[in-house]
Parts: C-alpha cells; structure tokens; sequence
C-alpha cells in the first residue's frame, strides 16, 4: 500500500490512455492517494466532461483547463466528495461556467484517522445523478452507476461507447479501498462489487487512484474474496481471544505499513459492524465476542 517513487511522475501533463479519454494526475501523492488524484477528461469533440477534478490545487486546475483547450467543459462529474476528489469542480465552474453533476453532497464531521481524505465541506453540485442517470456530450455519454460503501455517496461512471468504467476509489488496481464508518460501510461495499462483477459490458476500469484494471471482474472476484478472507481471520482472532480491534490489527496487518495500521482499524470495525448485523458477533464497549451457536 506504499507509494512508489514519485520521482519524474506525469504530474500536469495531458495523457492519452484510451480513445475517448485522457488523464491528468495531481501532485498530491499519499499511502492513501499512490501516485496522487488522476482526473479523467472525457470527449475528444468539442464538448468535454472532467471526472474527479482533484484537490484545489492551482498547478492542477491549469493541467486540467489545458487538457480541456478549446473544448467546452459540458459537466464537472465527482464519483465522491473526499478531498482528494472534488476541491477543485468550485473553481472549474467559476473559470468555465460547467456545471457541478455527479454524487449527492456529504459532510461528516467524523472520517476516521485518513485527515488527507476527510469531505469537501464546499461541495455544491448543480444535478446529483441516481443510479442510472447520464449526461452526454459529443460523442460520449457518462451513465452513473451507483456504488456506496467507501462512502455513501459514490458513483462510478461508466462509457458505454468504449466499455469503460471510471471506478473512483471503489475499486483500485493498486489497493483496496478503505470502508470507513460510520459513513463507509461494509455491507453496501459488498453489495456494490457484486453489482460490478455482475456488469460484464465493463471491459477496463480507470480508478481515481494506480493503475488501469485490464482485468476488471477477474480483479473484483479477488477482492470479494479478499473481504471474505479478512473476515474469516477477525472471526478467528476474536475466537483465539483478540477481542479488541488494538489487539486485531497488529495481527491481520503485520508487514503493512504502520502509518496504515488506524485506516486498516476503520475497515476492521466496518467488518465487524457488518458481522453483527449477521448477527455473528456481538459488541459490548469496544470488546468483540462471538455470537454462540447450536443453542
């Protein structure tokens, strides 16, 4: 879950990395965010979308307004309202006059440990999508597929003319996704990727963060089963004694960087909200035990 090294990174640049799309990455790198926020033009004709514009950083705004040229910006779309996602769609709008469209607004006073990706409190959009909903342009069209869980309000959007699914942070080639209660929360998680893996139109994925996912259900099973993994190892610590998160995470997460230790914590409470609502476990102040059986 480290970064790699940052080193001579396409940081303002425009790229091209698919037909239809290109990408232009922030220079806000993190354990959290990898190589920084890459936000997505979308349209090669002479109306564009951003997707995921990216923290309110000036050298990246510019980025962005250069990708965009002598296009006009038709819709300013945010997959969620984390600060390393949407910041920066207030001053595009102010600059280009598109408008704000995508998730619904979300402001939590309580994120967990992650500061760097705490909500944009400024989010203000013009149109929320529900699930199902598109915007077009010329060319292209963005259809909102709606996946809570890492939040509550996140979308994914998905390209029907080239099979493309812009994932936000939901699915990551490079990590899993931190679920994060009391907003994130792992039963929507769970619901959301199998809705993904049940899209087999989605040929690639584009996340908000790390690489392309050329293999996109192949990836989704896995983290299905990832989930189910980490789950299983919570039910055993809990049955060895480990009853506390304090004592969990030390245990599941040895190797992982320790500056990731209190974000993994938030997922393994998410797990464990989800496991009592299975009614597999019961909770008294922050003591975990198994619910007994055969009774």
């Amino acid at each position: 879950m480290n970064a790699p090294d940052l080193i001579d990174k396409p940081y303002a640049l425009t790229e091209r990395i698919a037909p239809l799309v290109r990408r232009v990455l922030a220079r806000n790198p993190s354990p959290f965010t990898y190589t920084g926020t890459q936000t997505y033009v979308v349209g090669d004709g002479s109306e564009v979308a951003v997707i995921d514009p990216g923290p309110a950083d000036e050298e990246h705004i510019e980025a962005i307004l250069h990708a965009v040229g002598d296009a006009r910006l038709v819709a300013i779309a945010c997959t969620h309202t984390h600060r390393d996602h949407s910041p920066a769609a207030a001053p595009l709008k102010a600059r280009t006059g598109a408008p704000i469209i995508g998730c619904a607004p979300l402001t939590l006073d309580d994120d967990g440990p992650r500061a760097d990706a705490a909500f944009d409190p400024d989010y203000a959009p013009d149109r929320v999508l529900a699930d199902g909903e598109a915007i077009s342009g010329e060319g292209w069209t963005l259809e909102a597929v709606a996946t809570p869980g890492h939040t509550s309000n996140h979308l994914c959007f998905a390209l029907p003319e080239t099979g493309a699914l812009f994932t936000g942070d939901h699915v990551m080639g490079w990590s899993t996704s931190v679920v994060s209660p009391p907003d994130g929360d792992m039963t929507a998680y769970m619901e959301s990727l199998s809705k993904l893996y049940a899209r087999e139109q989605d040929a690639i994925y584009f996340p908000a963060h790390g690489p392309a996912v050329e293999k996109p259900r192949q990836l989704v099973r896995g983290m299905i089963g990832h989930r189910r993994q980490r789950e299983r190892q919570i039910l055993k610590q809990i049955e060895a004694g480990h009853q506390t998160i304090g004592e969990m995470v030390p245990r599941m997460y040895k190797g992982v960087d320790e500056r990731l230790w209190p974000a993994a914590g938030r997922s393994v409470l998410a797990h464990l909200l989800d496991l009592e609502r299975r009614s597999l476990v019961n909770r008294e102040n922050d003591t975990w035990t198994l619910v007994a059986t055969g009774q």
